[in-house]
């Protein structure tokens, strides 16, 4: 069984910086490629980030591209995503998601990962 659980929301104002944490368990020999994704009351699930397991290629939304930066720690089987320049608009519930591969790939798309975690709140105050 494979549990990911996030950490690190919580209540900022805009302009200042959080840094999530999402930690994996269970099958935690395998590689993972990881995503965090959000989602705002009223609207959908949108990716906001993603990582290859080796943690040597990411990719990010144009929203968050330049305030927010996703890495790995694989000796902690933890992903982290530190947000700066926070704006109001970031205000949301934030998961992380993974996916079993040795692949160099990462996705966009939430159907492509299989574990998922029940998410953090993070509030940006204005």
């Amino acid at each position: 069984q494979v549990q990911l659980v996030e950490s690190g929301g919580g209540l900022v104002q805009a302009g200042g910086s959080l840094r999530l944490s999402c930690a994996t368990s269970g099958r935690t020999s395998s590689a993972y490629a990881m995503g965090w994704f959000r989602q705002a009351p009223g609207k959908e699930r949108e990716f906001v980030a993603a990582i290859t397991w080796s943690g040597d290629r990411t990719l990010y939304a144009d929203s968050v591209r330049g305030r927010f930066t996703i890495s790995r720690d694989n000796a902690k089987n933890t992903v982290y995503l530190q947000m700066n320049s926070l704006k109001s608009e970031d205000t949301a519930v934030y998961c992380c998601a993974g996916r079993i591969t040795t692949a160099p790939v990462m996705g966009r798309g939430a159907s492509w990962y299989d574990y998922w975690g029940q998410g953090t709140q993070v509030t940006v105050s204005s």
